[in-house]
This record gives structure tokens, C-alpha cells and sequence, in this order.
């Protein structure tokens, strides 16, 4: 963590947002209230940081959980983090939102095809320049 604002955390603050940075893809701080806290201690400090599942693992789950609740907006974040982490591939996430649809519903897996498009084109633009 680079902030200077983070460097008296507590060791649990400081393994969750470790954690949440890995998760992202972005450098995290600390950031201030109980939800906070509780999102970074517990959610990365504990639940992601378990053995039992890869991020990859946990990515899938939470795609398809975001997206039959109808949030893209979340899954905005995750999609991004998913692709800039190396978790899934473009191809993959557009397996998913076909796979999604049926399970979470049109509607629902529409939204997140909404979603995945703009991040898989960016995505495959961005490897043809580096094929170039």
C-alpha cells in the first residue's frame, strides 16, 4: 500500500486491503466506516483469502450471482477485474453470459452481455495492437 494515510493499520486491515487490491486489480486504501471495515476485514481479509476456492473460482460464482440479482452495475467491476487479472479470457466471458442467460434469465443475462461487450472489444483491440 502506498498511501501514506494506511500506514498505521492494523495487520487485519492491512492483509484485507492487500487482498482486495489482488482481487481488483487496482491499488486499494483504507476508507473510512463499518462497511468499509467490515468489506475489507472480513469479505478479503477472511472469506477471499480462504484456500478453499481460486479467484477465478470466485470470480464465476459471483458473476453468476450479480447477474441473476440484476446487478451489472457490480458486475462492471468484476468483468474488468476479471479480464485484467488473467482470471478469464474474452471468449470465456462471453460463454458466460450465453451459459447465464439461460440459467439467470434473458433479461438478466442480456444485462451482463451489456456489460462484458464493451470490456471484451476494448480487450480484443487492445490485442491486435499488440499483434501489430
Amino acid at each position: 500500500m502506498s498511501n501514506e494515510a494506511d500506514a498505521g493499520l492494523s495487520p487485519e486491515r492491512a492483509h484485507g486491503l492487500a487482498m482486495m487490491t489482488e482481487a481488483y486489480g487496482f491499488e486499494m486504501s483504507d476508507g473510512p466506516g463499518d462497511y468499509f471495515a467490515e468489506t475489507a476485514d472480513h469479505l478479503f481479509g477472511r472469506i477471499w483469502s480462504r484456500p478453499g476456492l481460486t479467484h477465478r473460482d470466485r470470480r464465476l460464482l459471483l458473476l453468476g450471482a450479480l447477474t441473476a440479482q440484476g446487478n451489472s452495475d457490480i458486475a462492471d467491476i468484476q468483468v474488468g477485474a476479471a479480464l485484467g487479472n488473467g482470471e478469464l479470457t474474452a471468449d470465456e466471458l462471453e460463454e458466460i453470459v450465453l451459459f447465464l442467460c439461460y440459467y439467470a434469465g434473458w433479461p438478466n443475462g442480456t444485462k451482463l452481455g451489456n456489460v462484458v461487450g464493451p470490456h471484451v472489444a476494448r480487450a480484443r483491440k487492445a490485442a491486435r495492437r499488440t499483434e501489430s
